[in-house]
């Protein structure tokens, strides 16, 4: 039996690899960097390795710069002779877009395979880094890897798939709300980020539980924010279950919708522009929504729980929740935390995520 890490294992030290701005090699022969933490040496030691370097980004982020994206949901734009690395970071960074928009002209691949570079994208947004890369062609990846010292993957392992979860421990929690409290702690088999049940009472496994969804706000569940309403909707979640005796919140580290606190933050220095939610999301190159909703159905079953009154005003969330073998018997309204300074973000939430108000 061998000690040495499995594919699982080193696409968790590949995140952390991409987080420190140390490339990743495919076994497609792509070797990779996030451009965001691209430093000088290492944008020169690239461009001076293997074949023309490509920079990948998604669909959304070429749409804002005026890219062709050739492929679909990425675009691959060939790395001019002339560009900087401060060039290609403005590439990835919507941040002085309005001050500099016009980044061309860009020529954009459309011939040979795309699928090695999606999946560099797909694992530079679990790291929660900007979904952009620069990217090399090396005709021996495995010895390239060896002789940098690298991390190795097999690209077929970079998937959507959800890890399997365990649950670590669980323990009494007596709460403002319930002194019959309980937290339960899961980990991904993975090496990615925890994730907590709250469980109010003894719910009945036989019946439906009252249930939320909540994902992780640093700014609105612990400073308070007031440019959001996930705070309020947290307290008044627990407060419900607290009334009814029993119920289980489902605190699930996916900041940001999913893009991180430090993207997050992008976001609103983009809506400081002017942008709304989703158009801040779209300049940065992520989806509306990059959340995972399979770990919170994978959480209650493993609690074994097969029914739910689900808190939320997102319809989606119900219809993710039935997609994974649920039965939401009923969607439980949480209207809750609205004021002056965040009208407008919650009208975008109706207007263009269909959220219930």
């Amino acid at each position: 039996m061998s000690i040495s890490p499995d594919t699982s294992e080193r696409i968790s030290r590949a995140r952390g690899d991409l987080r420190m701005g140390v490339p990743v090699v495919l076994s497609s022969g792509l070797v990779f960097c996030a451009i965001e933490v691209l430093t000088e040496s290492r944008f020169n030691a690239l461009r001076g390795e293997g074949s023309d370097p490509v920079i990948a980004i998604t669909s959304w982020r070429a749409q804002t710069i005026k890219a062709t994206a050739y492929d679909g949901d990425i675009a691959r734009i060939a790395l001019p002779k002339s560009a900087t690395r401060t060039w290609v970071a403005s590439i990835a960074d919507p941040a002085g877009d309005l001050n500099h928009p016009m980044k061309g002209p860009l020529k954009t691949l459309r011939d040979g395979p795309a699928g090695p570079h999606r999946a560099a994208i797909a694992l530079t947004k679990a790291a929660h880094l900007l979904p952009a890369v620069l990217t090399i062609e090396v005709a021996n990846p495995r010895a390239f890897a060896l002789n940098n010292n690298l991390t190795f993957l097999p690209e077929d392992a970079i998937t959507s798939d959800t890890s399997p979860l365990h649950r670590v421990v669980h323990a009494g929690l007596p709460m403002d709300v319930s002194e019959a409290g309980r937290l339960h702690i899961f980990r991904p088999d993975d090496g990615g980020e925890e994730h907590y049940a709250v469980e109010i009472g003894h719910p009945d496994r036989s019946q439906p539980v009252l249930s939320r969804l909540h994902s992780a706000c640093f700014t609105g569940d612990v400073l308070g924010s007031l440019k959001c309403d996930c705070g309020p909707q947290l307290r008044a979640a627990l407060m419900q279950m607290g009334a009814e005796g029993s119920g289980v919140l489902l605190y699930l580290n996916q900041e940001g919708r999913g893009i991180g606190l430090a993207n997050k933050m992008r976001a609103y220095s983009l809506q400081d522009q002017g942008f709304d939610t989703v158009e801040a999301n779209h300049r940065l190159g992520f989806n509306d929504d990059e959340r995972d909703f399979r770990i919170g159905a994978e959480i209650l079953r493993q609690m074994g729980f097969s029914q739910v009154r689900l808190l939320t005003n997102n319809p989606a969330k119900v219809a993710r929740l039935e997609g994974c073998g649920l039965s939401v018997v009923e969607r439980v309204p949480l209207h809750v935390g609205e004021n002056p300074l965040n009208a407008s973000y919650i009208a975008t939430k109706a207007a263009k995520s269909g959220h219930l108000f």
